[in-house]
């Protein structure tokens, strides 16, 4: 389902699969291949950059989970192709613990609107 195979008949529990959360690496740079999944999660242990995605699908739309460790004070920077409201990017909780959720749009592969939940616990 998430890879686009020709041919192939959906089952109810290969569609529930192809929502599973997928884990992204932690690192200076987070690289998001958007066709393992529409759903993604991230604990930052520094300062990281969401670099632009890709294989993305145009009408793609999900959630990235981004938590900060227990340390705190992580800051996440975004590559170009994301989108946001008045151009600002938001800022995730930088609360030790706390738990910031992106959710996103693929309108085309240069242009991913994205808007924020801040401060989940």
């Amino acid at each position: 389902y998430r890879l686009a195979t020709a041919r192939r008949v959906l089952s109810a529990d290969k569609v529930w699969d192809a929502a599973a959360i997928v884990a992204l690496s932690d690192g200076a740079n987070i690289a998001l291949d958007m066709s393992l999944g529409f759903n993604f999660s991230v604990t930052l242990a520094g300062n990281r950059t969401l670099d632009n995605p890709t294989n993305t699908k145009v009408g793609q739309a999900g959630m990235i989970r981004v938590s900060q460790d227990g340390t705190g004070t992580r800051t996440l920077a975004y590559g170009t192709s994301y989108k946001f409201v008045d151009g600002t990017a938001p800022v995730i909780d930088a609360t030790a613990s706390r738990i910031s959720y992106l959710s996103y749009f693929v309108y085309t592969s240069t242009e991913i609107v994205v808007s924020m939940l801040r401060g989940v616990r």
